[in-house]
């Protein structure tokens, strides 16, 4: 069984970074889809970030592309989200989603991920 742990959330200024992580215990396949959302409050989990545990495919949403990065490390079994240049607008709960879906593309609705991380709050101050 599956199970992911976040972390690397906090506090941050407008314009710095921060990388979170995310750990899967278990088997992941290569078909798997590793994502990252972000929720707002009161607003329902958007992608922001996905990458196919193989890693031949990513997806970035338009408000993130440039500035975040998303890779993974098969031995460590561990997704990264590096995220630079960080806006206000960023400040939101993130969490960290699979996929077990083992279709070609990365697939970025919430109902279409299976297993979810229990999140990690990210605040950008001005």
């Amino acid at each position: 069984q599956v199970q992911l742990v976040e972390s690397g959330g906090g506090l941050v200024q407008a314009g710095g970074s921060l990388r979170l992580s995310c750990a899967a215990s278990g088997r992941i396949y290569a078909t798997y889809t590793l994502g990252w959302f972000r929720q707002y409050p009161g607003k329902e989990r958007e992608c922001v970030a996905a990458i196919k545990w193989s890693g031949l495919s990513t997806y970035y949403a338009d408000s993130v592309k440039g500035r975040f990065t998303i890779s993974r490390d098969n031995a460590e079994n561990t997704v990264y989200r590096q995220m630079n240049s960080l806006k206000p607008e960023d400040t939101a709960v993130y969490y960290c989603a699979v996929d077990f879906h083992s279709n070609i593309v990365v697939r970025t609705r919430k109902n279409e991920y299976g297993l979810w991380g229990r999140g990690t709050q990210v605040t950008v101050y001005s």
